[in-house]
C-alpha cells in the first residue's frame, strides 16, 4: 500500500517523517542530539544552571550516565561541544549534581579534546562499567554557544529531534479567495512541507483533538469545531490516520500513517484536512492588541525581546514570583502559552535564559498534562529558598500567529541589518502607500524596543534622534511624529502618536533610528535593602559643600546661613542589580563624561536615578533629586568576574550578574527633607528614568515604599518594585490612606 503505521520515533521510516516535519519529541531534561542521531546528551541534576550538570547519555533507547574514572577536562570539552557550548570550564566527580539512575553507559573515558564525538574517545565500551551512580561525572560548560548554534539547533527540555526553531514547516492555506491577505490566517487547509514540496493530510478520522494541536502550532490557543469540508484539491495525501490526544506540543508527537514519497495513496471518503482556529486577544481582526492582556491573568512573561517569549512569572497572594526549571518541559510551557492567548510552546527554556527574576520563587517540578487551564492547576511542588535559585528560572518561547508586521517597517543606511534609519509604510489619505520617516523628537530606547520587536530583530540597543550618518535613501517625508511607547507594543503604530505630523526639527537627518541587539541589560533595585537601611541624619552645612555643588540639596539650601546650621536628610542604601543578559553601559563614551572635583570621579550619565518623596496623591513634597553616579561592579555572583571600576578613569558599567552598591553614608545618597512636614508619604526611586540606556524591561525600574515621618524618625513599609504586585494590589497602594501611628502592621 505504500503506507507505514507508526507511533513517533518507532522506526527509521517514522524518523524520516519526523525529519521532514522538523518534529520535536518530549523529554524532561535539556538534550542535544549527536551528529549521527544515534546518541544524545543532556545535563541533569541539582543544583545547576543550564550550562552545567550531571552528564547523561541516550544510547540504545535508554538514558544513562558516565563514570568519573579517568575523567579529564578534555573529556568535558568534547561533551560540552555535543551540548552546543564552545568549551568546558571544569568537570566534577562523585555525583556533585546528585546520583543518576539507570545504566552507567561509559567508564574510563579518555579523550584528547579535539574529537567531534565521544564515541571516538577511548573507553571500556558501551555499558561496560564497574562504577556506581555515586561516581557520576558532571561538567560546567562556558555559557557561550558554538558559532551558528541556536536554541533551535540543540534540544532544550522536551525537544529531541530537529528542534523547535525549525518547526515552522506547516501552514494554513485560506479556504476562499476572500480571506487571502487577511492576517492572521485562522482557517484553512493544512499544508505540510516535504522535501518534494507541499503536501496534505487526509481528513479521514480527523478529530478536534488533532485540530487543537495544529492550531497550537500555528500560534492559536484553541480551535473551532467545524464540519468536514472535502476539498477539490488534486493531491497526493502523504499523511493519514492522525490520532492526537490534544496535549501534544507538535503534530509529530501524534500517532499517524504516512505514504512513501513515490507512492500515491488516496484519501477514501474524504479530502484534505482543514482547521479553524480561535486567535488570542492580541491577534484578533479588531486590533485588540492595543489593549493589555487580561489583568486577572495569573501568569505573565518577562524579559523577552519578542511577543510570546520570556521568563515565566505566576501570581500568588497579589505578588509575582518565578518558576523553577526542574522537570520544565513543553507540556507545562504550552499551558503557560495557551493561558496567555498564544499557541503551544515552541521551546521550554531552563537556566534563566530570559534573565533572572528578583522576587519569590513559587513553583518547582511542574508537571502538566497539557490540557490544564492554568499553570496553577498542574501538579507541582511549593518550594523554599533552599530548593531553587533564580539562576534556575524557567522561560518559554510560544508559537504565535504570523501577522506580517515586519512588511510595513524597514531600516535603511545602517552598516548591518540590525541598525539604520526607521522607515514606515503607511497609507495616505488617497489610499496610496509610500515609505516615510519617523520624527526623532522625544525618541528613546522604549520606542526603539518596539521597532526591533516589529522587525523580529531582538532587543533595542539604542534609540537615536539623529540619523544624518545613515543618509542612503531618497525617502524624505515625515509620516509619524510624537511617538510615545510603553515598550510592550507589537507595532510602532500601536504606540501613542500625533494625529497630524508635527516635527520641531524638520529634515531627514533628524529622523529616528535604532540599533538592535540579541541581548539587553535589565536593572532592578533591591527594595528590601532600602526598607532595612533608612534613617534620618541632621548633617552640618560645612560638610555639604560638595553635595551642594552637585545639586543634591533642596533649593532652600541656597538661602541657608552657610556654613552654620544643618540639613535634614532621609538616607538609605541602594543596591542596583543587572539581571539581564547584557552589561549595562553608559550611552556616552569616556570623552563625554563629566569630572567632579569634589568627589574626585567621573559621572558617565547626567541622570541615572530619581529620588523623590511624594504626597499620597502623587505630588512631590521634596525637590526631586536627580542623582548621577559613577557606575561600577561592587560585588558579583559566584563565578562572575568584575569588569567595571570607577577609579583611575576606569571603564564604567554594571556587568550581568553583578551589582553596584551606594551606601547610605556616601554623599548624595539621600533626599533633603528639611522643608517637609511630618506626615505620611511615598518614597519613590526610579532607575534610568529617561530610558537613556536600553533595557529588556523598564517596568521594574521604579521602586515605591510607604513612608511615615513623625518629625524625628522615619519608617518605610511595603517597599516593592513597580511590577511586583498585581494591578489590584498596586491600586490599593495608590489609595493608601496613611498610617495613624508609628507601628507598621
Amino acid at each position: 500500500t505504500g503506507q507505514i503505521h507508526c507511533s513517533p520515533s518507532s522506526t527509521p521510516a517514522s524518523r524520516q517523517l519526523l525529519h521532514s516535519l522538523s518534529i520535536c519529541r518530549l523529554q524532561h531534561q535539556t538534550t542535544s542530539p549527536s551528529q549521527d542521531g544515534k546518541i544524545k546528551f543532556r545535563l541533569a541534576g541539582y543544583p545547576r544552571k543550564h550550562n552545567e550538570g550531571r552528564v547523561e547519555v541516550f544510547y540504545n533507547g535508554e538514558w544513562g550516565t558516565i563514570c568519573d574514572d579517568d575523567f579529564t577536562l578534555a573529556n568535558a570539552h568534547v561533551l560540552c561541544h555535543h551540548l552546543g557550548f564552545v568549551e568546558a570550564l571544569s568537570w566534577s566527580h562523585s555525583a556533585k549534581y546528585g546520583p543518576g539512575t539507570g545504566k552507567i553507559w561509559l567508564d574510563n573515558v579518555m579523550c584528547g579534546g579535539s574529537e567531534n564525538s565521544i564515541e571516538k574517545c577511548v573507553s571500556r565500551g558501551w555499558g561496560n562499567s564497574d562504577c556506581t551512580h555515586q561516581e557520576d561525572a558532571g561538567v560546567v560548560c562556558k555559557d557561550e554557544r558554538l558559532p551558528g548554534f541556536t536554541f533551535g539547533s540543540a534540544c532544550v527540555n522536551g525537544v529531541e529531534s530537529l528542534c523547535s526553531s525549525q518547526c515552522t514547516n506547516i501552514r494554513l492555506r485560506p479556504l476562499s479567495g476572500a480571506h487571502v491577505g487577511r492576517m492572521p490566517v485562522t482557517e484553512g487547509v493544512i499544508e505540510v512541507k516535504f522535501k518534494e514540496g507541499w503536501g496534505h493530510i487526509c481528513n479521514t478520522g480527523w478529530t478536534t483533538k488533532n485540530s487543537r494541536v495544529v492550531c497550537g502550532m500555528m500560534g492559536f490557543p484553541s480551535q473551532r469545531t467545524m464540519g468536514k469540508k472535502p476539498s477539490s484539491l488534486q493531491t497526493v495525501y502523504r499523511i493519514h490516520s492522525v490520532a492526537c490526544t490534544g496535549n501534544e506540543a507538535h503534530l509529530s508527537a501524534c500517532s499517524m500513517e504516512f505514504s512513501k514519497a513515490n507512492s500515491s495513496a488516496s484519501c477514501p471518503d474524504g479530502g484534505a484536512a482543514v482547521v479553524s482556529c480561535v486567535p488570542g486577544p492580541l491577534f484578533t481582526q479588531a486590533r485588540a492588541r492595543r489593549f493589555k492582556l487580561n489583568p486577572m491573568s495569573q501568569v505573565r512573561l518577562k524579559g523577552g525581546a519578542k511577543t510570546g517569549e520570556g521568563r515565566v512569572e505566576v501570581l500568588k497572594e497579589s505578588e509575582w514570583g518565578t518558576v523553577c526549571d526542574d522537570h520544565w518541559n513543553l507540556q507545562s510551557a504550552s499551558v503557560v502559552c495557551r493561558e496567555l492567548g498564544f499557541g503551544t510552546a515552541k521551546e521550554a527554556l531552563t537556566g534563566a535564559q530570559m534573565g533572572q527574576g528578583m522576587g519569590p520563587i513559587y513553583m518547582n517540578e511542574v508537571q502538566c498534562r497539557g490540557d490544564e487551564k492554568s499553570l496553577w492547576d498542574c501538579p507541582h511542588k511549593n518550594i523554599t529558598a533552599k530548593d531553587c535559585k533564580h539562576m534556575e528560572d524557567a522561560s518559554v518561547i510560544c508559537n504565535i500567529p504570523y501577522m506580517g508586521f515586519e512588511k510595513s517597517i524597514r531600516l535603511t543606511g545602517g552598516r548591518t541589518r540590525l541598525e539604520g534609519r526607521v522607515e514606515l509604510l503607511l497609507s495616505t489619505g488617497s489610499g496610496v502607500r509610500d515609505w516615510g520617516l519617523v520624527c526623532g523628537d522625544g525618541w528613546t530606547s522604549r520606542e526603539a524596543m518596539v521597532v526591533c520587536r516589529q522587525l523580529g530583530l531582538g532587543h533595542a540597543s539604542s534609540g537615536l534622534r539623529e540619523t544624518w550618518y545613515w543618509d542612503s535613501s531618497n525617502v524624505t517625508e515625515m509620516v509619524l511624529s510624537g511617538v510615545k511607547c510603553k515598550g510592550d507594543e507589537m507595532t510602532l503604530t500601536d504606540c501613542q502618536h500625533h494625529s497630524v505630523v508635527s516635527c520641531k526639527r524638520a529634515g531627514a537627518q533628524f529622523s529616528a533610528g535604532v540599533i538592535c541587539s540579541d541581548t539587553a541589560s535589565d536593572l532592578v533595585l533591591n527594595a528590601p535593602l532600602v526598607e532595612q537601611t533608612v534613617y534620618i541624619e541632621d548633617r552640618p552645612l560645612h560638610l555639604l559643600y560638595c553635595a551642594a555643588e552637585e545639586n543634591c540639596l533642596a533649593k532652600s539650601a541656597a538661602q541657608a546661613n552657610w556654613p552654620y546650621g544643618h540639613r535634614r536628610l532621609l538616607r538609605f542604601s541602594s543596591v542596583i542589580h543587572n539581571i539581564g543578559k547584557a552589561d549595562f553601559r553608559p550611552r556616552l563614551g569616556r570623552h563625554s563624561w563629566v569630572w567632579h572635583e569634589c568627589h574626585r570621579h567621573y559621572h558617565s550619565m547626567d541622570i541615572f536615578t530619581y529620588y523623590d518623596l511624594l504626597s499620597l496623591n502623587g505630588t512631590k513634597v521634596a525637590d526631586g533629586h536627580k542623582a548621577s553616579f559613577c557606575l561600577e561592579d561592587t560585588e558579583c555572583h559566584e563565578g562572575v568576574s568584575k569588569q567595571y571600576e570607577c577609579a583611575n578613569f576606569g571603564e564604567q558599567g554594571i556587568t550581568v550578574g553583578c551589582w553596584d552598591l551606594y551606601r547610605h553614608d556616601i554623599d548624595c545618597q539621600w533626599i533633603d527633607i528639611t522643608d517637609v512636614k511630618p506626615g505620611n508619604y511615598i518614597l519613590q526611586v526610579i532607575i534610568n528614568p529617561n530610558f537613556e540606556v536600553a533595557e529588556s524591561d523598564f517596568t521594574n525600574n521604579a521602586m515605591r515604599c510607604y513612608c511615615k515621618y513623625d518629625g524625628n524618625r522615619v519608617w518605610l513599609h511595603k517597599c516593592h518594585l513597580g511590577d511586583s504586585f498585581s494591578e489590584e494590589a498596586e491600586k490599593e497602594f495608590e489609595h493608601y490612606p496613611g498610617q495613624l501611628n508609628n507601628k507598621i502592621s
